[in-house]
This record gives C-alpha cells, sequence and structure tokens, in this order.
C-alpha cells in the first residue's frame, strides 16, 4: 500500500438499499427462498451476503493489486494463502499448526493484513491447518431487515430446451424467487481501537475506509445476475466521532435515522413509496453526520 494514513475517529453508519423483483439473499434450507424472518415476515439479508458484494467490488477495482488482495475468493483454499504469508515473509511452515511461536504468529498475521483488504476489514480466523493467527477486524455490519414485511413470491418458468437427451417433451419449467419489492436496512460498525491497537490492529486506514465507503455505494452495480439484477443503494448515512473510543452509543445514532411510508394504505412498489427522515437536532455533542448517499 502506498498510503497508510491511521484511523483517528470511530465511525457508525446506516445504509439503505432495496431490491425490484429479485432474490437479495436466498436462503438453502428453504428452497433458495429469500430470507425471512417467521415470526414478522420481515426479509432479512446476512452480513455475509453484503461481505460478499463488498469483496467482488475491491476485486474488481483494484484488480489484485499489491494490498488489496481477496483472501476469501472462490476457488483458491484458506491454507494456500497462509503458505503465502510463510513463504512472504521467509519464515519455514511449522510442523504443528498448534505449535507456532507467537513472534512467528505476528509476523504472518501482520503478512496477511498487510496484503489482504477483507482481512484488514473485517478480520479473519487464519487457525485452519496453516496456522496464520487469528484477527478482529475493525468493520462489523449487522443483518439486514427490510422495512415492512415481504412476500415471498415464487414465479414458474419455461425453458424451450430439455436437459437429457431423448425426452419426449419440447420444454421444461423452473422457478424463480423474488421478492417483488423490499427496502432493506443495514447498520455497522467502524473502530479505530481495533484499527490501531499496537499489538491486535489490522492496520486499517483511511484510504482503506474510503475504499469501504465507496463499495457500499456501488457494490450492486458489479453484482448484477438474473436473480437480483436491479438493487440499487439508496442511502448512507455516515456518524463520524471526534475520538477513537467515541462520544455518543451506536443505537442512539441509530434511532435518529427513521423511514416510513409515505401513504400506509400503499403497498410500496418503490423507493419513492418511502420517506426517509434525519434528526439533526438531537445529534449528539461530538459526532457529526456525513450524507454519502
Amino acid at each position: 500500500m502506498n498510503t497508510n494514513t491511521p484511523l483517528n475517529n470511530r465511525y457508525d453508519f446506516v445504509l439503505l438499499y432495496d431490491v425490484e423483483n429479485g432474490n437479495p439473499n436466498g436462503d438453502p434450507d428453504a428452497g433458495n427462498l429469500p430470507r425471512i424472518d417467521p415470526e414478522t415476515g420481515f426479509g432479512i439479508v446476512t452480513d455475509v451476503c453484503l461481505k460478499r458484494k463488498i469483496r467482488n467490488y475491491i476485486e474488481a477495482v483494484k484488480e489484485n493489486q499489491t494490498g488489496y488482495r481477496i483472501y476469501v475468493t472462490e476457488g483458491i483454499p484458506l491454507n494456500a494463502q497462509h503458505k503465502l504469508a510463510y513463504i512472504g515473509t521467509g519464515t519455514p511452515l511449522p510442523e504443528k499448526s498448534k505449535t507456532v511461536p507467537q513472534d512467528v504468529l505476528l509476523k504472518v498475521r501482520k503478512w496477511m493484513c498487510d496484503n489482504f483488504y477483507d482481512i484488514r476489514t473485517f478480520g479473519a480466523v487464519m487457525t485452519t491447518g496453516v496456522n496464520c493467527g487469528q484477527v478482529r477486524g475493525p468493520v462489523q455490519m449487522t443483518f439486514s431487515r427490510s422495512i415492512d414485511p415481504i412476500m415471498q413470491q415464487e414465479v414458474t418458468i419455461t425453458r424451450v430446451t430439455v436437459t437429457q437427451e431423448g425426452a419426449d417433451k419440447t420444454t421444461e419449467m423452473g422457478r424463480k424467487h423474488i421478492v417483488p419489492y423490499g427496502l432493506y436496512r443495514a447498520e455497522g460498525f467502524v473502530s479505530a481501537n481495533l484499527a490501531n491497537h499496537p499489538t491486535k490492529g489490522t492496520g486499517f486506514s483511511e484510504e482503506d475506509l474510503e475504499l469501504f465507503w465507496q463499495a457500499l455505494e456501488h457494490m450492486f452495480e458489479f453484482d448484477r445476475s438474473a436473480s437480483h439484477g436491479k438493487m440499487s443503494s439508496r442511502k448512507l448515512f455516515v456518524f463520524k466521532h471526534d475520538s477513537q473510543l467515541g462520544n455518543a452509543p451506536a443505537h442512539q445514532l441509530f434511532n435518529l435515522v427513521t423511514v416510513n411510508k409515505q401513504n400506509p394504505a400503499v403497498l410500496p412498489r418503490a423507493f419513492s413509496d418511502y420517506q426517509v427522515e434525519l434528526d439533526t437536532a438531537n445529534l449528539p455533542t461530538g459526532v457529526t453526520i456525513i450524507e454519502r448517499l
């Protein structure tokens, strides 16, 4: 990395994004239906789902540049990534992963943080076989939840060809699972303390943070597919604290962002059906708001 400005502030953020006629996060335990809270009917998107989109964005814009590799990558075993740290630091591979000296773990862990953006951001458990230790990431995100209950709609589709040769039919039927419309809210936290800790810090920097904000703004543009082609980041509110440890509880800041339907009697089918309000009058001392979207 050419630049590495230390993170001097704590941040909390609220991201609003929507989906139209798509499946934002299928549940493999429910036939890939959109995830849902069975007690309330509200839609759910996991933090892992959003992190995948962020990783894909970083991979696309940085193209494997030094300091911006992606640790969790399709087709590459994690232990193969761990071996790179030992090779990169000129350290012999240990015979037993559980008996790696602490000074060696610190060295290879730092190499992993320096070279893999997603480790530097989200942290990682790197003790699987080839031991590189573990690190707690300064950026954490919650599960997203829809503003209103969603409808899990199953759409039947046809294909004008068949799978097996010799079939006595000319078409086959299939199904797609969609949400007609859903506005989702995700909340997250950025800890300067975890980024800068002298022994446990990942080195997550101001430049890394700016890239993270850009990923939240544009990640859906790099994630088009038949199942979630029309998804968009709509609003991103960033709460910047004046200190590393923070000036107000996160939940107090999140409560300043409210989302309500314009007309309670109308089923929402567009972002314009909602009204987003930010209560700046009750913003705690020592916290400023940055409205990125």
